[in-house]
């Protein structure tokens, strides 16, 4: 009853002709369940009128796997409005989430589309306990009447484990853009591009740096050098069994509230890379090697030092390393000695560090490659861009 009541209510926000699954059903045979870039398996089961959808990626090698819930919505909604400017698609689910923080996305395609992520929108969702509603307005859509269209449903790069993500419904219907609800959930560009780095009202040095290595678990390297002309320099390396922890002086800035996306400033003293991946894996899963992994550090000492910290002090009492399994990007670095590479922190995560729920970050090899940055040493370390959200009073 409290469904109907609530889709009743919602009525004069979406068109009578829609696509929604309540999930009261088992519906697998209705949607498309695709997987890929890695070893994942996924299944949609229909539980106590939630539609539930089982990950398993213990098999997964490289963490760049993604699952997709597609559905063919084309004979469920009007599609000729579509050619109107003025209308617009939207997208809407309510999730709940076994690992958390996680994003997952919705993806709008046709027949037709050759820019995926056009149409993409990432959502960070916070925690396991609570349902999240989120949705996402299309933007210039591109539909013709006789075009096949599809909504997709998608968890990627969660982790090694198993997964569960519940959906208490999924819907799509065609909506005048102008009239349209405000979207839920903070919908965020997927790769979005770099802004002019003057647009920042704070830019913050690395406070701390370090290498760590799980081979040597007991051994600082806080001496850690690139010969450089006559001059010892340090850096920050990160190849096989070697990371770069990062982490930066916050506490000034608990309560604050961040503004859109922080960027991550490294700058380069050299890169060596190579390896055919396309030729070995395929162009879509050979082109995510070789990068580095830019991660959230979620727990362990908050205060380690760089002239002390090591690989053990780095992790959990239980032997764990306290990251967020879901990296925050995969990024090629830019080669060239004194070259910069930014990385986007999207707003959720640059509240996490503001917070401290977030304690860092560490840099991970993805693929076979050896990357050294400039530690914070000198004016090329590391560098936190970010604004914080005005504030009455303030």
């Amino acid at each position: 009853m409290y469904r109907f009541l609530l889709a009743c209510m919602l009525l004069p926000l979406w068109s009578s002709a829609q696509f929604r699954d309540d999930f009261d059903v088992d519906s697998q045979n209705d949607y498309i369940l695709m997987t890929g870039d890695g070893d994942p398996t996924m299944a949609l089961t229909a539980r106590n009128g939630h539609g539930i959808i089982s990950i398993d990626a213990t098999r997964d090698r490289h963490n760049v796997w993604w699952t997709i819930l597609k559905r063919d919505v084309s004979d469920l909604l009007d599609l000729p409005k579509l050619e109107d400017p003025a209308n617009e698609l939207l997208v809407e689910a309510r999730v709940k989430i076994s690992a958390a923080p996680r994003r997952v996305n919705f993806m709008v395609v046709t027949n037709r589309t050759t820019d995926f992520h056009e149409h993409l929108r990432e959502f960070d969702i916070a925690d396991t306990s609570e349902w999240h509603t989120i949705s996402f307005l299309t933007r210039d859509l591109d539909v013709r009447a006789d075009d096949t269209l599809y909504v997709q449903f998608c968890a990627t790069d969660f982790g090694p484990d198993t997964y569960e993500v519940q959906l208490d419904y999924f819907r799509a219907d065609i909506v005048k853009a102008a009239d349209a609800s405000p979207e839920q959930g903070e919908p965020l560009m997927y790769h979005p591009e770099v802004p002019d780095l003057a647009t920042f009202d704070r830019v913050l040095p690395v406070a701390q740096n370090a290498v760590i290595a799980p081979d040597y678990p007991e051994v600082n390297f806080s001496n850690w050098t690139a010969r450089e002309g006559e001059a010892d320099v340090p850096v920050l390396s990160v190849g096989r069994g070697q990371y770069a922890l990062l982490r930066w002086e916050l506490d000034d800035f608990r309560g604050e509230a961040a503004d859109g996306a922080g960027i991550l400033e490294l700058t380069t003293q050299a890169v060596a890379s190579g390896g055919n991946y396309r030729e070995a894996y395929g162009d879509q899963l050979g082109e995510e090697f070789p990068k580095v992994r830019i991660i959230e550090v979620m727990g362990g000492d908050p205060d380690w030092q760089q002239d002390s910290v090591t690989y053990d002090d780095f992790l959990l009492p239980d032997g764990s390393e306290p990251l967020n399994q879901q990296m925050i990007f995969d990024v090629a670095v830019t080669a060239g000695r004194g070259s910069v590479t930014h990385v986007t922190l999207s707003r959720p995560v640059m509240q996490r560090l503001l917070d401290g729920t977030t304690t860092g970050l560490i840099i991970k090899p993805l693929g076979l490659i050896n990357a050294s940055f400039y530690a914070n040493d000198g004016d090329q370390g590391p560098k936190l861009y970010f604004n914080l959200r005005q504030t009455a009073g303030r």
